[in-house]
C-alpha cells in the first residue's frame, strides 16, 4: 500500500494555519480529514513491535491484510460504531527495591486510531502550547528542557527554584475538566465522542475489568497529548497570563509532561506563587506532593553571605534540585568561575546499575561476543541520555559498575571462580566497552 504522506501533511498544514489565524476559534469539523490515506499514515507512524493488547493481535498479524483491516476500521469510525477496547494492564520493574509500576497496553488497532486523532489535534495545540512546555511534543526533547533550565538559572544567577511534583498525575486527571478543556478548541462531535470512549474504556487486569472517573488512557499515544492539554490550562496558561504579569523580577516555567520547575529571580515572587499553587491544582482535582514540592534557594555561591543572613545557613553550600534524571548544582569551572552543572541523580544511577547487574546475571552463559554487543548497546544508550556537559564523572562511575557486574557474573559461569580482574582486563582489550561520551553539549558545535 503506497504512502500518501504529502496529502496528510497538506491537511495538517491547513489545520495549523487556521489555528494560528484564529487562536480563539473552536473547530467544529475535523473528523472528515480521517480517510483511508490518513489511517495508512497513522499505521506507518505506529510501532509494530509492541506487545499485543487484549485481542492478542500483533502489528505483524494486522499487516497481513492491512488494506481490508484499515477499510473496515474506517467504516466503523465513520458510522460511529467503533468501540474503544479496554487496555491490558501489566507490570514492569520500578526503582531498585523490587517495586513494580503498572503500564497499559492498548490493542494495535486502537493505537492506530489514537495516532490518527493525535495527527489531527497536534497542529492545533502546537500553536497553543507555550514555549516552556517540552514533553511529548514534535521536535522537542527532555534535553531541550534541561538546556532551558540551565540557561535560565545561569541568567538569574541561580535564583529561587520551585519544584512542582504532582501526585499520580496521569491517574488523577478529572474527566469532566478534561472534556471542558478540549471543548475550548475542538467541538467536533465525532472526535469528542471518540475521546470519551477512550476515557470510559476501562482497564483489564488480573481481577477483571475496572473503570475510573479519572485518568487518561494508559499506554496510548493520545494520553500524553490529553495530559499536555490539561496542564496547559491548569498550569501553563495560568502562569503566563495571570501570575507572570504580577511578578517583580524575571521568572520562567519549564515543564516536561508532569515534571516542572519554576525559576524566579526574586524570593518574594517565588514565595507568592508557592503560597497559591496548591490551591490552583486542587481546583482541578490534582494535588501536589507536600515533601517533593519545595522552594529551593539556588542562588549562586557569591550569595553565601546573604544566604547566611537570610536563613542562618552556615555550611556555605548552595541547595540542589532534581529534574528529568539530573541533579542540578553549582560548581567551579576550570577558569575558577561558578556555573550550574548537572549530574545523574543517585537513584537513577543506582537503577541503571541494577538493570545491568540483572542482565549480566540472566545472560552470563551466553557467548562472550554476544554479551559484549548487547552491553555496548546498553552503555551507548545510557550515554545517549545522561551524556551531557559536566556529567563525565557519573558516566565513568556507571562504566566502572558495568565492568564490575560483567566480571562478577562471568566469574560465576562455573564453580572454579578463577576469572580474576587480570583476566578480565585482558578480555577488555578485545571486547572493550564504549568510553564515556558527552552527547549533549551546552557549547554549540563542541562535543
Amino acid at each position: 500500500m503506497p504512502r500518501h504522506l504529502d496529502n496528510v501533511l497538506t491537511k495538517q498544514q491547513r489545520i495549523a494555519e487556521l489555528a494560528q489565524r484564529s487562536p480563539d476559534f473552536a473547530f467544529f469539523s475535523l473528523a472528515h480529514y480521517i480517510d483511508l490515506q490518513w489511517l495508512e499514515e497513522a499505521y506507518h507512524r505506529t510501532r509494530k513491535d509492541g506487545a499485543a493488547g487484549i485481542d492478542d493481535v500483533t502489528g505483524k498479524a494486522y499487516a497481513e491484510n492491512l488494506h481490508d483491516n484499515l477499510q473496515r476500521l474506517l467504516d466503523r469510525l465513520k458510522s460511529g460504531k467503533y468501540k474503544a477496547p479496554p487496555v491490558k494492564r501489566t507490570y514492569i520493574p520500578k526503582g531498585t527495591k523490587g517495586e513494580t509500576r503498572p503500564i497499559g497496553i492498548p490493542t494495535f488497532e486502537d493505537k492506530i486510531v489514537q495516532r490518527a486523532v493525535v495527527m489531527l489535534l497536534e497542529p492545533i495545540y502546537e500553536h497553543d502550547f507555550h514555549d516552556g512546555s517540552y514533553g511529548f511534543r514534535p521536535s522537542r526533547s527532555a534535553h531541550q528542557a534541561l538546556e532551558e533550565v540551565w540557561k535560565t538559572t545561569m541568567d538569574v544567577a541561580g535564583g529561587w527554584v520551585l519544584e512542582v511534583d504532582i501526585r499520580q498525575f496521569f491517574d488523577s486527571i478529572d474527566h469532566a475538566h478534561l472534556r471542558e478543556f478540549v471543548l475550548r478548541r475542538v467541538r467536533d462531535g465525532a472526535l469528542r465522542r471518540l475521546i470519551g470512549k477512550w476515557l470510559k474504556a476501562g482497564v483489564m487486569g488480573e481481577r477483571g475489568l475496572s473503570f475510573s472517573d479519572t485518568g487518561t488512557p494508559q499506554g496510548g499515544v493520545i494520553s500524553p497529548l490529553l495530559a499536555n492539554i490539561y496542564l496547559h490550562y491548569v498550569l501553563d496558561e495560568w502562569f503566563e497570563k495571570q501570575v507572570k504579569p504580577l511578578m517583580r523580577g524575571r521568572c520562567r516555567l519549564i515543564r516536561y509532561a508532569d515534571d516542572a520547575v519554576i525559576v524566579f529571580q526574586l524570593k518574594h515572587d517565588a514565595e507568592r506563587v508557592m503560597a497559591v499553587i496548591s490551591k490552583r491544582f486542587e481546583k482541578y482535582g490534582l494535588s501536589l506532593h507536600p515533601d517533593k514540592t519545595r522552594l529551593v534557594d539556588f542562588r549562586a555561591p557569591h550569595h553565601f553571605d546573604r544566604r547566611r543572613k537570610d536563613n542562618g545557613n552556615d555550611d556555605g553550600k548552595a541547595e540542589t534540585f532534581d529534574l528529568l534524571g539530573f541533579t542540578h548544582y553549582w560548581s567551579k569551572t576550570p577558569k575558577g568561575n561558578y556555573a550550574v552543572k548537572r549530574k545523574t541523580m543517585k537513584s537513577r544511577l543506582a537503577r541503571s546499575i541494577q538493570k545491568i547487574e540483572q542482565w549480566c546475571r540472566s545472560n552470563r552463559h551466553k557467548p562472550i561476543g554476544e554479551q559484549w554487543k548487547k552491553l555496548c548497546e546498553k552503555v551507548r544508550g545510557h550515554y545517549g541520555y545522561y551524556g551531557i556537559t559536566g556529567n563525565t564523572l557519573s558516566l565513568r562511575k556507571f562504566l566502572y559498575q558495568v565492568h564490575r557486574s560483567w566480571r562478577r557474573w562471568l566469574n560465576r559461569r562455573n564453580r572454579k571462580r578463577n576469572f580474576t580482574w587480570e583476566k578480565f582486563y585482558i578480555l577488555l582489550k578485545r571486547y572493550s566497552l564504549p568510553t564515556p561520551k558527552i552527547v549533549h553539549s551546552v557549547f554549540k558545535g563542541k562535543r
